[in-house]
């Protein structure tokens, strides 16, 4: 009764004043695309400057819009970004920060306001496929937040057989496993064009959840592994010699990239290209021993700039200027309220947002306010915690005993530590973080 009510009181919000809200510059009711790729680098793609990985399909989609330079992910790993990505929040006040564990118990509360009950509200029809991860979808699922059509996954099951680590099925139609055979990214592309073409007479958000690039690192010509009823942790890498490993990694990307191709092409098909905008980004930064962070110093996991700065492309034709680079710093968490303001819709009373709305940016480059961003990162695997804050050049680092300071200006690999340079920068920068980290103190991660 508590979560309808909730509900209910947005809605009545959204229905009283989304008219009058509307931008009437704007296409009305674009349909809305979202592709997050697991796991994929800064330095992963073409048109980020990669001489190893061909991805004309995204460096298209990226020439036709705009490319962000200082994009960043909310946490250096999966299940926070996604829950930030979600609802427009930090994702501490999701009780979410660390890659959700193999359980039932753990996930996203069900009582989270989403992106995806406030665009359902408004009429949209909203589908995601691919990887959920923010909870087991027989507790958490994408259907109980606001999501008509999923065929999802939990985590990362083997590529062929659909099989996790703890030797269940992972593949899931709306809800129910669905034994359905296939390559998975194949699966979450077919499924993705099938749902535009569904809906090709009403406004739609889709998310395209791929689970590449994360391990197994399968591409669609490697063999399957895992069967039902076997503990993998130990293989969870997948069936390939290591060495084999940064091979399979470029040829789940050329699937991927294949994939944004096929969608691209069923919009264009369907009329839908110009009535269309779609956001892609990485959900953190790449494993550096399979992928690439560019020049950034550190991987997925950690908190320095190649754990969390990924690539991010914009893309609406005729709206978002073609061929542009934007060099702001913004947060995956700000997708939320930028998608409802292009959406033309008001963003719901009584919801503390931590996200910016980047309409003015998108259509017209438009500086974006000051702010200081901050992530605070438990690590469930090496049992540390670290923390870091950045505003303007300046970021800076907190782990265990050890402060760092950098200057992102003149020092994008985080090589010069300017902490004791600088002290008045440190511990300005760590008294904000220790008044933003005041009321998530003593917040268990993931509840």
């Amino acid at each position: 009764m508590h979560r309808f009510y909730i509900l209910l009181l947005i809605g009545l919000h959204f229905t009283s004043s989304a008219v009058a809200a509307e931008d009437t510059s704007l296409p009305k009711r674009p349909n809305i695309i979202m592709i997050v790729i697991d796991d994929l680098g800064y330095g992963d793609l073409g048109c980020y400057g990669s001489q190893i990985h061909q991805t004309p399909h995204i460096d298209r989609l990226a020439s036709g819009g705009m490319l962000f330079t200082d994009f960043h992910a909310n946490a250096p790993v999966c299940s926070p970004t996604r829950a930030a990505i979600m609802t427009g929040q930090y994702q501490q006040r999701s009780g979410i920060e660390y890659a959700i564990p193999f359980t039932h118990e753990l996930g996203m509360p069900l009582e989270k306001f989403t992106i995806s009950e406030a665009l359902k509200q408004a009429g949209y029809t909203c589908g995601l496929m691919g990887k959920w991860h923010l909870g087991h979808v027989s507790r958490f699922g994408p259907n109980d937040q606001g999501f008509d059509e999923s065929w999802c996954s939990n985590n990362t099951p083997d590529y062929h057989t659909h099989v996790s680590r703890i030797g269940e099925l992972d593949w899931y139609h709306n809800h129910q496993i669905d034994r359905e055979p296939g390559y998975l990214t194949d699966l979450v592309s077919q499924h993705s064009c099938d749902f535009i073409r569904d809906n090709v007479d009403r406004p739609f958000f889709l998310v395209i959840s791929h689970l590449a690039l994360h391990f197994p690192f399968q591409g669609p010509n490697d063999p399957p592994l895992r069967t039902e009823g076997k503990i993998w942790h130990d293989q969870k890498h997948g069936p390939l010699n290591k060495r084999e490993y940064r091979r399979a990694y470029r040829d789940m990307l050329v699937a991927v990239d294949k994939s944004v191709g096929k969608v691209m092409d069923t919009l264009n098909s369907s009329g839908l290209q110009n009535d269309t905008i779609i956001f892609l980004l990485s959900d953190n930064g790449a494993y550096s021993w399979v992928g690439s962070n560019g020049s950034l110093r550190g991987q997925k996991g950690d908190l320095f700039e190649g754990g969390h700065r990924v690539p991010a492309v914009a893309y609406w034709p005729g709206q978002i200027p073609a061929a542009s680079k934007n060099h702001q710093t913004i947060m995956t968490m700000d997708l939320m309220p930028t998608i409802l303001s292009l959406a033309g819709l008001p963003l719901p009373t009584g919801l503390e947002l931590d996200g910016l709305d980047l309409k003015s940016t998108l259509l017209r480059n438009a500086p974006l306010p000051d702010r200081t961003l901050f992530w605070r990162f438990n690590n469930l695997y090496t049992k540390t915690n670290a923390s870091a804050v950045r505003e303007g050049k300046w970021k800076l680092i907190e782990q265990g005993t050890e402060v760092s300071l950098y200057d992102l200006e003149s020092d994008l690999s985080e090589s010069q530590n300017l902490a004791s340079q600088h002290p008045d920068v440190a511990k300005a920068l760590q008294a904000k973080f220790f008044q933003w980290n005041r009321p998530f103190r003593d917040l268990p991660a993931s509840q």
